[in-house]
């Protein structure tokens, strides 16, 4: 990760950086000119005023007539002269075109006729000679002021350019950044969401109980790892899961057959084998031998859980009709109803299914006794079944409290009682539900929580009358009886 922000943020740093210096390159470029444009001003207005001085110097000096204030003007005037020379070095520097050096160097030969006329000359000939050429200097001295201008205005003029240029390539410096930093951003996030959503799946399978599937991440050496200890755990789960498998499917034929002893003692009790017994010991017989049917249930619960979590079993179909199989549940929840008191509002249409006739005896038998467990004493338990064109839909509804909105996402979990089984006398595994929703899943069904129809629960299982494998093998053997 930190090597892919580097590759993100490093084309920023450059663009920036390269800008930084860029923008520093013509801020002194413009610092420079701007200090070189004053001193240049300020040396063209001296030298003006230094040749305006220095004629008038040279006009005292041509005109007077006492010998003693003649040696001050001349020590005036070259004082100035000095100064007038030490301006024309100060503009040499600044000034770097041709003309206005040019100009200089005209100025600076001008300066010296002049200088000769008046240190060299008598001052007869220098009063007729001085005017004409503090003029030409003047003129000069213009001449200077106006090239030192031009050429400040064209060095800023380049910087202009410059800066125009500078912005443009940013410009496409950014406009070529801004796509490879999309595109680093996007390897980036392929190279670790990927398998970070790989990771996010297979804990997400872990969490529902699938273990079916090994764990295998590629990317980024830590993210490796972590899959690599993901599936250390997924095969920790899968050997704890086949334990209790394997415990449960142990305990479970260990139990069968004591319990198979004890119903057959009770029916062989209740039919009057040893001989006939009074109403209080037919009651306790007929005790037994509910309790001993509710424990098979359990135990067949059991058996089918562990044997389907393992993948041992597949489904068994046969051509079958609904009616007779579903007062064979009754038949077997009877000494239950009659303890509660429950009423039956039966209404089955006699429909013929291909199915698993086990399982889907498992499936109304779970359904029934979840309905009688949380109905009240005296309550109603509803069973209907219809066909839908291919689907049958089969209802089972109490009149209890229901299920609460919190529940319902965990009432096919296995081993899962909910908060309202503690409140009712019959007690159970918590693995009912969780078989009825695998064996309805493996005909091709849904079981659904119907709301308003009824005041309890109300479950609805969707499933088709036929299954499409047996579809197609029927027609292949209608296929092969017509052809023979």
């Amino acid at each position: 990760m930190l090597g892919g922000l580097a590759v993100i943020a490093l084309p920023l740093l450059v663009a920036i950086l390269n800008a930084g210096l860029q923008i520093r390159a013509l801020a002194d470029t413009s610092r420079q000119l701007v200090v070189e444009g004053v001193d240049a001003a300020r040396a063209s207005q001296d030298l003006k005023s230094q040749i305006q001085s220095m004629e008038r110097t040279a006009r005292q000096y041509a005109v007077l007539a006492d010998p003693k204030l003649l040696g001050i003007y001349l020590d005036i005037y070259r004082q100035q002269n000095d100064a007038l020379t030490a301006t024309q070095q100060q503009l040499r520097e600044h000034l770097r075109s041709l003309p206005a050096r040019a100009a200089l160097d005209e100025l600076g030969r001008l300066q010296g006729v002049v200088d000769s006329a008046i240190l060299s000359t008598p001052k007869s000939a220098a009063r007729t000679d001085i005017s004409p050429r503090f003029g030409e200097l003047a003129a000069l001295a213009d001449r200077i002021a106006e090239e030192s201008e031009a050429e400040i205005d064209a060095r800023v003029a380049g910087i202009q350019k410059r800066t125009l240029e500078a912005q443009r390539r940013l410009f496409w410096q950014s406009t070529l950044l801004l796509p490879l930093t999309i595109v680093a951003i996007v390897l980036l996030t392929l190279a670790i969401g990927r398998p970070l959503r790989h990771l996010d799946r297979a804990i997400s399978e872990l969490g529902r109980g699938k273990f079916s599937e090994p764990i295998a991440v590629s990317g980024p050496l830590d993210l490796e790892r972590l899959g690599r200890q993901l599936e250390w755990l997924r095969g920790r789960l899968v050997d704890h899961a086949q334990e209790r498998n394997r415990f449960l499917r142990h305990m479970s034929h260990e139990l069968k057959t004591p319990l198979a002893n004890i119903r057959e003692g009770t029916e062989l009790l209740m039919d009057g084998a040893v001989g006939e017994l009074d109403s209080n010991q037919r009651e306790v017989a007929g005790i037994l031998r509910e309790n001993s049917i509710k424990l098979q249930r359990m135990i067949e619960n059991l058996l089918s859980f562990s044997a389907w979590q393992t993948n041992s079993v597949g489904l068994e179909t046969s051509e079958f009709r609904l009616r007779p199989l579903v007062k064979q549940v009754l038949e077997n929840q009877q000494l239950t109803l009659l303890s509660q008191r429950a009423r039956l509002d039966v209404k089955i249409e006699d429909v013929t299914l291909v199915a698993d006739r086990g399982k889907l005896r498992l499936i109304l038998d779970n359904l029934l006794s979840n309905a009688i467990k949380y109905s009240p004493k005296g309550g109603t338990i509803h069973l209907g079944a219809r066909s839908a064109g291919e689907q049958l839909l089969l209802d089972v509804a109490d009149s209890g409290p229901g299920i609460p909105v919190e529940e319902r996402a965990h009432i096919f979990d296995a081993f899962y009682t909910g908060r309202a089984a503690s409140a009712t006398s019959v007690k159970g595994t918590g693995i009912g539900l969780s078989v009825v929703l695998e064996f309805v899943a493996a005909h091709g069904g849904t079981v659904q929580i119907i709301d308003g129809q009824f005041p309890g629960a109300h479950f609805r299982i969707t499933m088709p009358l036929r299954r499409l494998h047996d579809k197609a093998v029927g027609a292949a053997s209608r296929d092969r009886a017509h052809a023979a």
